[in-house]
This record gives structure tokens, sequence and C-alpha cells, in this order.
């Protein structure tokens, strides 16, 4: 472990550092707070009778127990100004922790199979993410498919978005992992190639390397959403590698859904060793006890990274978002500039 000193201005240096973060689902930062504000503006019970006791209830052993209590908050977003609420106040607390571009996931389904409009959904979170500029704060916004849901399902969602396409970066594929493979939804993603949007996939979190071969092969994804599980295979590792596919890894989501064991034993301090473009993300925040710049001090008061790792970690992150090259290399040059006054 690093020295007291050493720790206090590693922390200062994550507070300031500017970074991007590339796998945060909105839904997934309803604070409590602001679930039971929204449970009351529209006039939902909800099943706990407090702000702790839905704390309480966030002691999760694995991605299902999490999703049974991810799904019942969302019920409290209903309209436009809900989602616009739930999303700045994610990127009021992202600014806070020098975020400078956040691509966002949001779950339509989730919320279209409840009987909310397509258009509430993607209006709240457009209004939001145009309001988030005078935060110094870019948004892109990525339209995720529930994978437990059938393809023909994310192909009626994927018709939703088809007026909105010039408000979406990309597609992407999460809940459930374990029995739902990528290659499930082979027809969607190749729709949405077509469409123009980028793609990316949520695999070899709890699903094995095989899944995430199947988003390489068959999906043709552009990045990987969390990827740990790619470390047992070698073979697997060089072709990332190769390929140049960022990681977008979320260190406090993988510890409190039991993807690793101990924090002590995460895997990115392996991936950094090995060249993989590793990223550093918070998923779902509210749930898993902190945003971007509380999962890089859960590993640097570890010592699991350094100073320098922390630098790369918040570069790859800007080489791994979907952005135009101007909007990239700015970013880059504000980052290096950064390190380089530290």
């Amino acid at each position: 472990m690093p020295d007291t000193q050493s720790v206090s201005a590693l922390d200062a240096f994550v507070a300031g550092l500017p970074k991007a973060e590339l796998h945060l689902h909105i839904e997934g930062s309803l604070e409590p707070e602001l679930m039971f504000a929204l449970a009351q503006r529209n006039h939902i019970d909800l099943p706990f009778a407090d702000v702790e006791a839905v704390r309480a209830a966030y002691d999760f052993s694995n991605l299902q127990d999490f999703l049974d209590i991810y799904y019942q908050g969302a019920n409290v977003l209903l309209t436009e100004q809900d989602f616009y609420d739930l999303s700045m106040a994610y990127f009021r607390r992202a600014a806070e922790d020098n975020v400078r571009h956040a691509e966002i996931f949001f779950d339509p389904q989730t919320h279209t199979d409840r009987g909310v409009p397509y258009a509430h959904v993607i209006d709240g979170l457009w209004r939001a993410a145009r309001d988030a500029q005078a935060l110094n704060l870019s948004v892109s916004l990525i339209h995720s498919f529930l994978r437990h849901l059938s393809e023909d399902a994310a192909f009626e969602s994927l018709a939703m978005a088809e007026p909105y396409l010039d408000r979406l970066v990309g597609v992407g594929l999460d809940s459930s992992e374990i029995g739902h493979p990528p290659s499930k939804f082979a027809g969607v993603f190749a729709k949405a190639r077509d469409m123009g949007l980028m793609l990316c996939c949520h695999a070899g979190e709890e699903g094995p390397p095989e899944y995430v071969y199947e988003a390489l092969n068959i999906l043709e994804i552009d990045r990987i959403d969390h990827g740990n599980r790619s470390l047992e295979d070698p073979l697997l590792v060089a072709r990332i590698i190769d390929e140049g596919l960022t990681l977008t890894v979320c260190p406090l989501s993988n510890h409190k859904l039991c993807v690793v064991p101990d924090l002590d034993l995460h895997p990115i301090p392996a991936m950094l060793k090995q060249g993989l473009k590793a990223t550093i993300n918070s998923d779902d925040p509210a749930y898993f006890g902190g945003y971007v710049n509380d999962n890089f001090l859960a590993l640097t008061r570890r010592g699991l990274i350094s100073k320098k790792d922390c630098v790369t970690l918040a570069l790859n992150s800007v080489d791994g978002a979907f952005l135009d090259p101007d909007r990239r290399d700015a970013l880059r040059a504000e980052i290096e500039a950064y390190a380089a006054g530290r």
C-alpha cells in the first residue's frame, strides 16, 4: 500500500485529471433521493419505506440481483422532464469529476415496454445533453438493447430510434449476459451499422471469452464493454491489442457484482501491463457506490495503479470515444498539459 502522503497527492491528481467516461447507464445513476422525488411527483408507490431502505437493498450477489432492483427503480421515470432531471444530475456530478466527455447508455425498452413514449426518453436526454455543454461536458447517446429480450424486440426498438438518428452515436447490448450471447443479436447489429451507428457490446463480464469472440466476429463491434474475462485467453488478448479495441472497465461494479472477489485482484493492472486499451468507468454509480473518480481511487489507494497509469487510462478513454478527430485531439492535449504541469 502507498503511504498516506502519496495517496493524498494522487487523490488530488485524479480529482483534476480531465477524462472521458464511456460506460455509464443513465438509469443506473438514479440516486435514491431522486428516485423518491420522482415517485412523489408521478404519484408512484415504491416498495421501500425511505431512502435508507433503498440503500440497504443495494446488497447484490450477482448481476441478476442488481438488475431486479434496477428495473424496479426505473419505474419512476415517466416524463421528458424526468429523463432530463436524471441526466442533468449525472452530468453535474460527472463535471465535478472533471469528465470532459460522456458517452451514456440508455435502455429504451425498459421504458417503452411500460408505455413511456420513446420521444419522452430521447427528448429529455437530448435536452440535458445540450445543456451539459455549459458544464464543459460533451455528451453522446448510445441506444442499448436488452439482451434478455428477443432480437425481434430489439428491431422494434431500433425502429423507434430511426427518426432520431442524428441524436445517437451508437447502439449497445446490456442486461443479463449469461445465456444471451452476442450472436443472438447479429441481425439488428448489422442493421444498426448500415444505419451509420457505432457498435459496442457488453461481453466478458460474467460471460466467457467465447462471448467476446462472438462480439468481434459476428457483431463486428467497435468497442468492448467490460471484457474482463478476455484475459483468460491469450490469443484473444493479442487480437484485441492488434485491433486497437478499447475496453470500458468498471472496477466498483465488478466488485459489487462479484465479477472480481476482491478489488485487490482487479485486472486493470494486468490489462495495462499487457498493452490493452483499458479505461475506467462507473457503470451504474448510484447502485455500485461511486462515480468515475471513485473508481480510479479504489485502485490508486490500493497501490494498483500509478499516476502514470491514471494518465494512460484517461488518454485511453479519449482515444476510445466515438469523437471527431478535432475534439479528440483537443481532449488529449488537455490531459497531456495537465499531466505535464503536475
